[in-house]
């Protein structure tokens, strides 16, 4: 084998024919330095309490700077050393590995990074915003997955990146590449973002559409009354508001990681926040989990059942889909309540939590904590459902599915030219970091 099939054998993730491009380890062009370790106490009189950025503070090509950074203790020396600027490569050591963004404003002063990041800055030879979308391409072709080994806990140590070897051009043409890819990535970033907007809107108008169907019913000329529940108001005069546990049989699931001990156990399918999407299932990726043989009955789905996710991201919470019964027997995990209607269609629950006045009960009950929100089994009991006669909600249901059929449709293109969007931006930055096109 000769030195160039070694070489490209090395990083199958970016092969290239350009004969002026020079394969060499990360190290030799780039200065790479991990973070502190969190510090919340002074360990010397020197000692200094000062601002820090971690990895959450790093996003895809940008560094949240905008609210106030948290703050732990550093002596001088590191201070010196982990002190971030303008311009320096920021990224992520565990988590997201690779993920990475360059710091486009000043920085507090003395703001270091905790050791969940890495700082790059350039020697001579390199670039750091090639580096970025050279990351960028790494990532996408599940290439730090491998070297990290991701089937772990993954990290991105010291070691592993600066001993990555990859393929680079003369540093004029780093910057050529980088500059190109500065402009086109942005064109595409703003036509995302504008069909992000569009999804925005048109979750909007659907919420809206089926809060007034839900509500106020079709007839506007019916007689209102007060509801008594505020986020609702009023209702016509003949309908009914009724308490969930008044409504069906609110089941919790199975936890994981149960200490089983030596008794007999089955692995049996079970679903997860993750496959209970709003108004529909993703059962693209369903795990097992290990139950006693006797559990199975009790935490079994049947079809018909209403999932409702406990918590999770704001925008999760209280999330439904009816459960189709595909999966026999198919459990479900403590995160996801399921519903069992006895006095109301399954498909008219899923319709009210769907309502603006569900949201915000849910959201003013739900437990906050950092980033996420949950709900309790009790106050998931106690959500106030609408309930109107049985063949005015058949009628409602129809009238709902028939109006929001084109707003559906709309959202499916939008997310199919989003999805076609950022696999251009992938693609266009693939071709450009393995010299595929020529830029100069």
């Amino acid at each position: 084998m000769n030195s160039n099939e070694l070489r490209a054998s090395e990083t199958p993730w970016q092969l290239t024919e350009n004969k002026n491009w020079k394969c060499s380890k990360i190290k030799h062009h780039y200065e790479i330095t991990l973070g502190k370790m969190l510090q919340n106490e002074p360990q010397s009189s020197g000692d200094l309490e000062v601002p820090y950025l971690k990895s959450q503070h790093v996003q895809a090509d940008r560094i949240l700077m905008d609210s106030e950074l948290p703050q732990m203790w550093a002596n001088p020396w590191e201070i010196a050393n982990l002190n971030v600027k303008k311009g320096d490569l920021l990224v992520c050591e565990g988590g997201e590995i690779g993920r990475s963004a360059i710091i486009s404003s000043k920085p507090p002063d003395n703001c270091i990074i905790q050791n969940a990041l890495h700082l790059v800055r350039p020697k001579r030879t390199g670039d750091v915003n090639f580096l970025k979308y050279l990351l960028n391409h790494a990532i996408s072709q599940k290439w730090l997955d491998v070297l990290c080994n991701k089937a772990t806990i993954a990290h991105f140590t010291v070691e592993k990146f600066s001993q990555m070897s990859i393929w680079l051009p003369p540093l004029s043409e780093q910057k050529a590449i980088a500059d190109y890819l500065d402009k086109e990535t942005a064109k595409i970033d703003q036509l995302i973002e504008a069909k992000k907007r569009l999804l925005e809107l048109l979750d909007e108008k659907r919420r809206a559409l089926i809060t007034h169907a839900v509500t106020r019913g079709l007839n506007p000329d019916v007689p209102m009354r007060d509801s008594g529940v505020e986020w609702i108001g009023e209702i016509p005069q003949h309908w009914k508001v009724i308490n969930l546990k008044f409504l069906g049989q609110v089941r919790t699931g199975v936890a994981k990681g149960r200490n089983l001990g030596t008794r007999e156990t089955l692995h049996v399918p079970y679903l997860r926040v993750a496959n209970v999407q709003d108004g529909y299932l993703d059962l693209s990726d369903i795990s097992a989990i290990e139950v006693l043989p006797e559990e199975v009955s009790s935490f079994n789905l049947k079809k018909g059942d209403v999932l409702m996710n406990e918590g999770g991201d704001a925008d999760k919470l209280g999330r439904g889909a009816i459960w189709d019964g595909s999966i026999n027997p198919c459990l479900h995990q403590n995160h996801v309540f399921a519903v069992r209607c006895f006095s109301v269609e399954p498909i008219w629950l899923t319709t009210v939590t769907k309502a603006n006045y569900s949201k915000a009960y849910f959201e003013s009950r739900a437990k906050q904590s950092t980033n996420l929100a949950s709900i309790s089994v009790t106050n998931l009991r106690e959500l106030p459902v609408v309930i109107p006669p049985k063949q005015e909600r058949k009628i409602i249901i129809e009238f709902i599915e028939s109006a929001i059929s084109n707003l559906d449709q709309l959202f499916y293109i939008a997310r199919q030219t989003i999805q076609l969007l950022q696999e251009r931006r992938t693609s266009l930055i693939t071709a450009a970091v393995t010299g595929q096109i020529k830029i100069t």
